[in-house]
């Protein structure tokens, strides 16, 4: 049984898929979106969500949090800077996972996952939501304004 077991090691040791998860998030924060396999994205997932709320709040500490991870420095950079000021208002949720179907060669699930933000086609068709809200009550009444102009016709006649 694998009750408690989260991890999915991936077929690799402990130092193998660390590496692996850091060169594909480096990835991922360079090119926005990469093709893998399912199983590679989700744990890429796992493990790039944190970073990324980490990155929100630009402080030595969480860079050096973020640096222990990736181990690459223009990645960094390009998280703390250019990554992090665009999805600052989002709560989670920052990768999506879209499947593609079968590999050829060897009929892997493959699987694109890309940055939420930054994909234009999704988010081309979302109307920005307006701040203010109103109540109903002491509102503009539409029905008088007719009236108004139904008393100016009759005395015209």
């Amino acid at each position: 049984m694998r009750h408690g077991k989260k991890v999915n090691h991936l077929g690799r040791q402990t130092a193998h898929r660390k590496a692996m998860l850091a060169n594909m998030a480096c990835s991922l924060i360079e090119h926005k979106r990469i093709n893998t396999t399912v199983a590679k994205a989700k744990a890429l997932k796992q493990f790039i969500e944190p970073l990324i709320t980490k990155s929100k709040a630009d402080t030595t500490h969480n860079r050096r949090i973020v640096f222990s991870k990736l181990r690459q420095k223009e990645a960094v950079t390009e998280l703390f800077r250019e990554v992090a000021t665009k999805i600052g208002d989002r709560p989670g949720g920052y990768t999506r996972i879209i499947k593609l179907g079968n590999r050829l060669g060897d009929n892997a699930d493959m699987a694109m996952i890309e940055l939420v933000d930054y994909n234009e086609i999704y988010n081309a068709g979302k109307v920005e939501k307006k701040t203010t809200r109103r109540s109903r009550r002491g509102g503009s009444k539409p029905a008088a304004a007719p009236a108004v102009d139904t008393k100016a016709s009759n005395e015209e006649e």
